[in-house]
């Protein structure tokens, strides 16, 4: 104080400062701001909202025609863009003096909280960075307004251009963030309303590498990312690592990010990829964002144009030390002009909401403002909700949830550089297109993978092979007919039962047949057709089977007949009718069964689908789905377990009876042996190939030539042993009774065998007995003829038919009969 005494100058020069702070603290307007600046995670805005927000403050209070008398003050923190925080910030804020008349926030998650509780201390709430379209609850967030658009205002732009590019299939991946949320469902409602199927919706938390998976193993090729920009790295990151990228994909990202956003802080957030990487995996993205810079080069309410304001904001983010001349710009630059028009908002509702209480003379100034003053709240509400002006982010207007009314501005990044490829106006449905959009393939992406269903069928040669073959087997059995019918009067014929024997060629025809009818699928036929052949196939492979096995099964169990009844005759003849009767029976029981299968569940043509493949050859995104026919009904196995139960029966027995009879031959069926042996083979065939047939149904060539080549051994084996002895015995023995006494076919048993070789040994000696019995009668003539020369009186009579000695006659004739026999 002495000192100040002494030096009356410089007392004096402080009395002026002390009296000019206290006149000016007097007219102050103090509002609250809360930024998000220096957080890890969500929208951290503020580093450029800030400054921009000290430019509008400065410029407001350099205004003489705005807020006369009074300057607008700025009190902020930063909140990290975390509710918990913002909340705290704005506490303190609202508990600390000066008393505040409005609060500024950015950063949705901050926005919500600040919004909700600011109601409670009548505070109007002004977001410059909130775009969740939570906030347009009215009755959540009475007292809220912003500048920056909500985030629905996008959705009407995507579901345009989803339209324009003629998508109908998207997929979703979302931060789980409630901003996100509730623009997720407002989109959800437009794709329905559309015609646009979504087919996935993933969400995250902090990592998205699984909901990136997903998007994969769900084929999503047009997908629709919502996230704060830090996630939005790990998902360019994770895209890069998925192969999510380049000409079959099209990404759909927040436009409010920064032009270098996906090559800057990646190894502060720990993204293992590099520069290079993310800008590979970004190139051909879409971003839609509400038109946050006036696209005018005219005067705002500032005074400034938006590229005016450009040059401001750039110098002053380069004086806060960042790299604004190689484009380093931080995070918020967009939204930089929201910011400022954010305060000249504040600044013109303060504004009006003087005049409007110097109107009212209720003796009441902003000044006189307190938490519980609603008389001043409702003043400065309605002062927001009829602002209007041209500002530096285009014209401010509010809408009755206190919306930001904007145009939607849509563009493309190429070679690393965003593109304006145009604007959407929502309220007009008028999208302005340049025509600048650049794909990578020169073609519009796909929303989907194309599958091009290629129908699996018989290979056309194994088809032909296998038919030619058929084809001659059916020669061969018309002329095994021909034969039979031709040389019936054969006894080696007759004994075989020609009739039977026509009947098993019969069935080895329609065998043969079916093999080709096996092999006729959709390269030959329609789909509509297919059922037709479907019937086909089951008619004839059963019937033929029937009528080949049937005639063989016959003459076996006639055989086995034979043998065990002990008292049959065995001069006895078959009766023809009695082996057409077993035939008959079995091929009556195939009729019932096939005709009820077709009138109470008929075949159908039912397609396997296989797993995609790669075209061979193709630069379009297509995938294979082969495909493959099969003839099945609704209760196709309980017909084929009918099916194989009465032929599986059918072959048990005639595999049994085959056995039993395996040595006995009977000379009224010549060939049962043969007959047997057949038997044996298609018992033993069949058994292999309905199970190894079932397993492989779904390779049809493998299907095919296995059961193909299956029918054709049964049918030429049956033929070869039981007409080629009968033919080669016919050639070599045209007379038939040459035939009959050198067939190896005439019944003779094991007895009978053993007493033709003792006739046989009981010839030789007799032979050799006579050959004694006239050397002994030459020597008697002899003698007798020397007797009678010596002694002519000795009786001698010789006759024509033997010759008598001492009343002994002997007999040539005799003699040569015994001899014979």
């Amino acid at each position: 104080i002495e000192y100040l005494l002494q030096h009356s100058s410089v007392f004096y020069l402080l009395l002026v400062i002390l009296f000019v702070s206290s006149v000016n603290g007097a007219n102050q307007l103090h509002i609250g701001g809360i930024f998000p600046i220096a957080g890890k995670g969500g929208w951290q805005g503020g580093q450029a909202c800030m400054p921009a927000a000290k430019l509008a403050l400065q410029d407001v209070n350099e205004n003489p025609d705005l807020l006369p008398g009074f300057n607008l003050t700025l009190h902020s923190n930063d909140s990290e863009c975390e509710p918990g925080l913002g909340a705290s910030v704005m506490y303190n804020l609202l508990y600390n003096s000066p008393q505040k008349l409005m609060l500024l926030a950015g950063c949705s998650t901050v926005c919500t909280t600040v919004a909700e509780a600011a109601k409670m201390w009548n505070l109007v709430v002004l977001c410059y960075g909130a775009s969740s379209p939570a906030l347009s609850d009215r009755s959540r967030f009475p007292t809220l307004f912003r500048t920056h658009p909500s985030a629905t205002v996008h959705n009407p732009t995507r579901i345009k251009l989803m339209q324009k590019f003629g998508w109908s299939r998207v997929a979703i991946l979302q931060q789980a963030e409630e901003v996100f949320i509730s623009t997720v469902e407002d989109l959800e409602t437009r794709c329905k309303d559309a015609g646009i199927e979504i087919v996935t919706r993933q969400s995250f938390l902090s990592d998205p590498t699984d909901a990136v998976r997903n998007l994969r193993r769900q084929d999503a090729r047009i997908i629709v990312g919502l996230f704060y920009v830090v996630a939005a790295r790990r998902v360019l990151c994770e895209m890069y690592k998925q192969q999510l990228y380049g000409r079959a994909y099209v990404w759909f990202f927040i436009g409010w990010y920064e032009d270098n956003w996906y090559e800057v802080n990646l190894k502060n957030e720990n993204i293992s990829c590099t520069k290079e990487q993310m800008k590979m995996a970004a190139e051909g993205h879409l971003t839609t964002e509400a038109l946050m810079w006036n696209q005018n080069n005219q005067k705002t309410i500032s005074g400034m144009s938006s590229e005016d304001f450009r040059k401001r904001l750039n110098a002053a983010l380069t004086t806060e030390g960042y790299d604004i001349s190689h484009n380093r710009y931080p995070e918020g630059y967009q939204e930089a002009p929201l910011a400022y028009d954010a305060v000249w908002s504040v600044a013109l509702a303060f504004n009006k909401t003087m005049q409007r209480l110097t109107e009212q003379n209720s003796g009441k100034n902003l000044k006189d403002f307190t938490y519980t003053d609603k008389e001043i709240a409702n003043a400065i509400y309605a002062a927001m909700n009829s602002t209007q002006f041209l500002g530096v982010s285009g014209v401010v207007a509010f809408s009755s949830q206190g919306d930001r009314i904007a145009l939607t501005q849509i563009e493309q990044m190429i070679d690393g550089l965003y593109y304006k490829l145009g604007y959407y106006d929502t309220q007009a449905d008028n999208l302005t297109w340049f025509d600048k959009e650049k794909w990578d393939g020169e073609k519009v992406p796909q929303d989907r993978t194309i599958v091009r269903r290629v129908l699996r069928t018989v290979s056309l040669p194994l088809f032909i092979c296998m038919s030619t073959i058929s084809s001659f087997g059916i020669l061969v059995a018309i002329t095994l007919i021909v034969f039979n019918i031709w040389h019936r009067h054969r006894r080696v014929i007759q004994s075989s039962h020609p009739v039977c024997n026509t009947i098993m060629l019969f069935g080895v025809i329609i065998c043969l047949v079916s093999v080709i009818l096996l092999g006729i699928d959709g390269q030959f036929i329609t789909a509509e057709n297919y059922p037709k052949v479907c019937q086909a196939r089951a008619w004839i492979l059963s019937t033929g089977f029937t009528l080949a096995y049937g005639a063989m099964f016959s003459k076996v169990w006639r055989v086995h007949r034979f043998t065990t009844k002990t008292k049959t005759d065995p001069k006895k003849k078959v009766e023809p009718w009695k082996l057409y009767t077993m035939v008959s029976g079995l091929l009556a029981v195939d009729l019932v069964i096939l005709l009820t299968w077709q009138m109470q569940d008929p075949l159908q043509r039912r397609l396997e689908t296989f797993p995609l493949e790669d075209p061979i050859s193709s630069n379009d995104d297509v995938k294979i789905r082969p495909e493959l026919e099969h003839c099945e009904s609704h209760n196709n196995s309980v017909w084929l377990g009918v099916i194989y139960g009465f032929k599986g029966l059918i072959l048990v027995f005639g595999l049994f009876l085959a056995y039993e009879t395996r040595s006995i031959k009977v000379k009224q069926i010549n060939d049962s042996r043969y007959v047997g042996m057949s038997i044996y083979n298609v018992v033993v065939l069949c058994l292999i190939t309905a199970p190894v047939a079932m397993v492989i149904a779904s390779q049809q060539d493998a299907s095919f030539a296995f059961v193909a080549l299956a029918v054709i051994f049964c049918c030429f084996l049956s033929m070869l042993l039981i007409f080629v002895p009968k033919v080669i015995e016919v050639l070599r023995h045209p007379k038939d009774k040459v035939e009959s006494k050198f067939s190896n076919d005439t019944g003779i048993s094991k007895e009978d065998e053993e007493r033709y070789q003792k006739l046989i040994s009981e010839n030789d000696d007799l032979q050799k007995l006579i050959a004694q019995k006239e050397d002994k009668i030459r020597l008697l003539k002899q003698r007798l003829t020397e007797r009678e020369t010596k002694n002519p009186a000795q009786p001698f009579n010789e006759s024509a038919n033997g010759t008598t000695v001492g009343g002994v006659q002997f007999n040539r004739s005799s003699s040569t009969a015994l001899a014979q026999k």
